[in-house]
């Protein structure tokens, strides 16, 4: 079309507009073509308004843009004053809706025009034109200011509450929007008659929304957390009178959703779905609004220190974003429990394993739900504690692990990999959540994993394994972390499976053969971490776990090996040589994978040519987590950094992930590090003698070699006098065995429990714009203009 003035007639030609000639503001019959009341979708706007075309208007005719956006935005200030009562104002808004969705990105990505919507416009007074100019509102208020007004405007995207026709129509300025909730939920009993017109133009006014929350895109990543959007900020400030009703409409809409059309089945198939997209749309602008960086607050009431009751005016004033504010403050169990429900529903959507192939719908947006469900850990600790009080906390355990496992292989999913991680590792530092994974695991969501009979601990274990043997390589930097999850909840384990104590020493195996240690600096840590596994389940709960004290006798010779680790230059070579015929990360051989679980499907790369954005790096794990102690009286106090430079151990602090950036700090533990390893001429790090007994005298083997000094003599005298080729006899020996006063002293209990950063506030930034970016393609919001947050890639 060349022609996008007109989508009616047709009359005017693009030249005027582009010309370099300004067409006056008040030459309402020009500008009123823009949003004649001719039906449009929004997908005809972007067939109609093409990108070189705004391109060429900002350029060529910068006041024409400036007044078309100005005018744009006066028409959406008089809808939202006039309360949209005819099918004409109603059309006209959602033009105007339409037309600044498509132009807001070009405004954004030039730095010349990002100011644009923060200037005031002439005569344009805040209290609507008579007073002065300084009293002005910048545009951005003012569209920010008509869109919520929008949003809860009778008959247009709620529902009226006047019973007849003959009443004047309701005062949008007079209304309680509290009382327009969108959905019964949190704070509202009242579930409004679904009406999908209504819900058409929320999605609609939610997409503008998410259009100028956007402009965060196109800044370039920094850790400077001061860094706010001021369209977030704006908007869920004091000055938006309708943050509360409207935080709890998004929320209240994300968390009833049902897809599965009601429990009947295909039901989808029959009804289109008009809830869903406002469901995405809402769980979209949910997140962005909720991006805060707790790390820098110092509110009691994000950190959960505070007991008095939530949602009263006793708290401490909180963060100054509403929307955090609030969803710090949300505390009645049966909000708790709606929220967890309905994330916990939507979770598990795609492993809904009925009869009927297809017969539920399946979601695609997993991933924002995974950042909420992040959010509100992160900033409503009594949230956190009532998902660890039972055991729905497996009802978002499952999905996560299904998801890690689905996508382990798949190159465009990385960052669901860390986000799923992240969050399992957030749990992790609670005990409950040690505890809980002790429950029989019986649900059969068909895995790509070896069966087993056991607990959720041993599904964790057993994705987890497979995770890090048959992962693609850009996970690396995620073992670290999984190995703490495993040791976070190591001291609670009552009694793992054969197979998950079979895989917990192939990984010790796979990570202590002499090529893998000495090939970086950090991978050493991973054995740390795996001892220090086998010597909490050793020492806490050595009675229910003879699986696992049968699979450590089994494998004695790795400990040994590791006890004799040689430390000479010629050996460091040897082993160095071993790595250049071994290309492979981990052996995957001899790790008894056995049978994969019926109606699983392999995990799939990703297609060629697939999309996704770039990343930053997480921090590594030292800076990711704290070290807590656990006392006996099972409370945990948190140990001071530089004590806990080395646990009682004597584990190193972790290394930072590759490519980590702008972390900035230079610990001494890293000098020591570069004193200890030389760098050859080529800036390449290598392994020296002193380095490797750095760390190799630190070791924790004394627990592993006392059982071993125990254990092996008794059960070898088993096998001789008895002839025993037969484990489970020697099992049976084991369940009765006691170790008590044979083993060292009880080391204190670590936990590393994670804590919030501006490293991770910017990496959960990056990801949940670049799923925002990929997800929205109908229509193409933000694709081929200049973003700056991450890049585009193709797999």
């Amino acid at each position: 079309a060349d022609d996008w003035i007109v989508w009616n007639d047709g009359s005017t030609s693009i030249t005027t507009f582009v010309s370099p000639q300004p067409v006056e503001a008040t030459d309402n019959a020009f500008w009123d073509q823009f949003w004649a009341d001719t039906a449009t979708s929004v997908q005809d706007v972007f067939a109609l308004v093409p990108a070189a075309e705004i391109r060429a208007v900002r350029e060529e005719s910068p006041s024409n843009l400036a007044t078309l956006c100005y005018k744009a935005v006066e028409k959406l200030v008089q809808g939202a004053e006039s309360g949209c009562h005819t099918e004409k104002e109603r059309q006209i808004v959602l033009n105007c809706c339409r037309l600044l969705t498509r132009i807001l990105p070009y405004i954004f990505e030039d730095p010349d025009w990002r100011g644009f919507f923060w200037s005031t416009v002439p005569g344009a007074g805040r209290g609507g034109g008579d007073e002065d100019d300084e009293n002005a509102r910048p545009l951005a208020e003012s569209l920010l200011l008509a869109v919520t007004d929008l949003l809860f405007c009778p008959d247009f995207t709620v529902q009226s509450h006047r019973r007849s026709t003959v009443d004047t129509a309701e005062d949008i300025h007079s209304i309680d929007s509290c009382e327009y909730i969108w959905e019964a939920g949190v704070g509202f009993a009242h579930s409004p008659q679904p009406n999908y017109i209504h819900d058409l133009n929320r999605t609609e006014l939610l997409k503008l929304l998410l259009t100028c929350f956007s402009e965060a895109m196109y800044l370039p990543p920094s850790s400077d957390s001061s860094n706010t959007n001021p369209w977030v900020q704006f908007f869920c400030s004091t000055e938006n009178r309708h943050a509360l009703p409207l935080f709890t409409s998004l929320l209240n809409v994300v968390c009833a959703y049902d897809p599965v059309g009601y429990g009947i089945p295909y039901n989808h198939l029959l009804f289109s779905d008009y809830r869903e997209p406002l469901v995405e749309e809402a769980a979209q602008v949910l997140i962005v609004t909720l991006d805060y960086d707790s790390s820098t607050s110092s509110s009691p009431t994000v950190d959960g220190t505070t007991t008095g009751t939530a949602m009263d005016d006793v708290d401490p004033p909180g963060p100054d974003n509403l929307f955090v504010n609030y969803l710090s403050r949300i505390h009645r169990e049966e909000d708790f429990q709606f929220i967890l429900k309905g994330v916990a529903r939507l979770l598990s959507n795609p492993l809904v394993q009925t009869y009927l192939p297809n017969s539920a719908k399946k979601i695609q947006f997993h991933q924002e739900l995974l950042v909420l469900f992040w959010k509100l850990c992160d900033f409503n600790k009594k949230f956190l504690f009532f998902v660890l009080k039972s055991s729905d906390v497996l009802d978002i355990l499952v999905p996560i692990l299904y998801f890690l496992n689905d996508a382990r292989a798949d190159q465009s999913r990385v960052g669901l990999m860390h986000i799923g991680v992240f969050i399992l590792l957030l749990l992790s530092g609670e005990r409950n959540f040690g505890v809980r994974l002790n429950k029989p695991y019986s649900v059969r969501v068909p895995m790509d994993i070896p069966v087993f009979t056991g607990t959720h601990a041993d599904l964790l274990i057993i994705v987890f394994h497979k995770i890090i043997t048959s992962g693609h390589q850009r996970l690396q930097p995620l073992f670290d972390c999984l190995l703490t999850i495993v040791v976070n909840v190591s001291p609670y384990l009552k009694s793992l499976s054969m197979v998950a104590a079979n895989k917990l020493l192939h990984l010790l195996e796979a990570f202590s053969t002499t090529w893998f240690l000495f090939s970086a600096v950090q991978n050493h840590h991973l054995v740390f971490f795996l001892l220090e596994v086998f010597n909490n389940i050793i020492q806490y709960q050595f009675d229910g776990n003879s699986n696992l004290v049968y699979a450590v006798i089994r494998k004695r010779n790795v400990f040994h090996q590791l006890a004799n680790l040689p430390t000479d230059s010629q050996s460091i070579q040897k082993g160095l040589q071993r790595k250049k015929k071994t290309p492979e990360p981990i052996s995957r051989t001899n790790s008894q994978d056995g049978v994969s679980m019926e109606g699983s499907r392999p995990a799939a790369p990703a297609e060629p040519g697939t999309l996704k954005t770039s990343l930053v790096a997480t921090p590594g794990i030292d800076k990711l987590t704290e070290k807590s102690q656990v006392s006996e009286d099972g409370t945990m106090r948190s140990l001071e950094p530089e004590a806990s430079q080395l646990s009682p151990e004597g584990n190193p602090p972790a290394a930072l992930s590759d490519g980590e950036s702008w972390s900035g700090e230079a610990s001494h533990s890293r000098r020591d590090r570069r004193r200890l390893s030389s760098a050859s001429s080529s800036g390449q790090w290598t392994p020296t003698p002193d380095w490797v007994m750095s760390w190799k005298s630190k070791l924790p083997l004394q627990t592993i070699m006392r059982l071993l000094q125990v254990l092996v003599p008794q059960v070898e005298k088993i096998c001789i006098d008895k002839g025993l080729t037969d484990e489970s006899e020697i099992l049976k020996f084991l369940q009765h065995g006691t170790l008590v006063g044979l083993l060292p002293v009880p080391h204190p209990i670590l936990i590393r429990k994670y804590q919030a950063n501006s490293g991770t506030a910017m990496w959960f930034r990056t990801y949940m714009w670049g799923v925002i970016y990929l997800r929205n393609v109908d229509p193409p919001i933000w694709y081929d203009t200049d973003v700056k947050l991450f890049e585009i890639q193709r797999v």
